[in-house]
């Protein structure tokens, strides 16, 4: 019986999972992967085989938010079922935050769960799902080995300087520090350059979605991110308000127009490029609409890139190359030009028709900057992480 491990990334709207088998010399190979999301309150489930091909799609309520506990039995119940012939090993979970215990990937238990959930406080839009995604699957199968994988963990190389905020010691050692995002995202693209173009030391990473964000790597390491503390800084999301002044919030609550937790809700979920357009938090609908609220929420959205990648290559000591992944920057071909057009004074020159072709090389011959696309895929670096404890642990490491 061939094994096989599980992963698993649970979101406030969504669960993404994936099951990889292991062969002889335990390399990895992908089965299965999909998703369980909520669109306009309709419950939808997909899966596709390994080589993308569909092979299921169920709507299963409407009317309602995402019950998690409900998704995971139902995605576990038809992965059991496809993999039939395979022996379930382990699964990996997406994890947001590790905390001040946690730099790395851990195996998880009840004390280490308990620990994770306490970062909640700090990160409220992904890790109380993570975490309770973790707790219900060991509901469901007692004694799996689970592993949790942390998007703060690829950041841990940025420097002092760059991880800390300008404030007491005693904030500072209450955990407010500069942990950052996508961390695994960017740990799989910065793998992705170094076999493509080994050359380039000096690169931004345009993680673009409904949550986005950018890294600077020097040498593959990150030396800074745009997300903060938790995934709610940095650029404008398609929900989440991005970088304002904290003066700008503290003027809201002394007001009284908000307490904490309807402050909260409008950071999360009614700004970013839906507060800005007033129509809506999605790109595709936002980069082809004439109407002004959505004219100016791209705009905001690729000035705020134009900032820190400026930034960043004042930091990195120039630029070398300039990579777009994620949804957004996977596929939407108007914000790369968008971005590449204000980036021009760092000799960034975009090949138009390799862009709206949506090569893999986008920049042209004269560009002083490569500029590529890279399909990121977090859920294989989560599957590598977590062979390698399990295999460590075998190995008694």
């Amino acid at each position: 019986m061939a094994d096989a491990l599980l992963v698993f990334n649970a979101g406030s709207t969504s669960l993404k999972f994936a099951a990889y088998a292991i062969d002889d010399v335990r390399a990895l190979s992908l089965t299965v992967s999909g998703t369980v999301e909520a669109v306009d309150g309709v419950v939808c489930f997909v899966a596709r085989d390994g080589k993308g091909e569909r092979l299921a799609k169920q709507a299963w309520t409407a009317g309602r938010l995402l019950d998690h506990d409900e998704a995971l039995r139902q995605v576990l119940a038809w992965v059991r079922g496809h993999l039939a012939d395979a022996r379930i090993v382990a699964a990996g979970h997406r994890m947001m935050a590790g905390g001040p215990h946690h730099a790395g990937p851990v195996r998880l238990d009840v004390q280490v769960l308990k620990t994770l959930a306490a970062q909640s406080a700090m990160e409220p839009s992904h890790q109380p799902f993570n975490v309770r995604g973790a707790r219900t699957l060991a509901a469901l199968m007692p004694g799996l080995t689970q592993v949790a994988c942390f998007d703060s963990s690829f950041h841990q190389t940025m420097p002092e300087t760059a991880r800390t905020y300008a404030l007491p010691k005693s904030v500072r050692g209450a955990g407010v520090r500069h942990r950052g995002g996508h961390g695994l995202s960017y740990e799989y693209v910065g793998g992705r350059m170094r076999g493509i173009e080994p050359a380039a030391r000096r690169v931004v990473v345009a993680h673009l979605g409904g949550a986005s964000s950018l890294c600077a790597m020097l040498d593959g390491r990150s030396v800074e991110t745009t997300m903060g503390l938790s995934g709610l800084s940095g650029l404008p999301m398609a929900t989440r308000c991005g970088d304002i002044p904290p003066d700008a919030l503290t003027y809201l609550l002394r007001s009284r127009q908000f307490d904490s937790a309807s402050l909260e809700t409008m950071l999360y979920e009614r700004s970013g490029l839906l507060g800005l357009s007033g129509m809506s938090g999605d790109m595709r609908a936002l980069q082809d609409s004439e109407e002004p609220g959505a004219i100016l929420a791209v705009g905001q959205f690729v000035y705020a890139m134009t900032k820190y990648v400026g930034a960043y290559a004042a930091v990195l000591g120039g630029l070398d190359a300039l990579v777009f992944t994620g949804g957004i920057g996977e596929h939407s071909h108007q914000v790369r030009a968008l971005l590449c057009r204000d980036l021009a004074s760092l000799g960034v020159v975009l090949d138009e028709d390799a862009n709206r072709a949506g090569g893999a090389l986008i920049s042209a011959p004269a560009s002083r900057v490569s500029v590529r696309v890279i399909a990121t895929d977090e859920e294989r670096v989560i599957a590598r992480h977590t062979l390698a404890l399990v295999d460590g642990a075998a190995n008694g490491q």
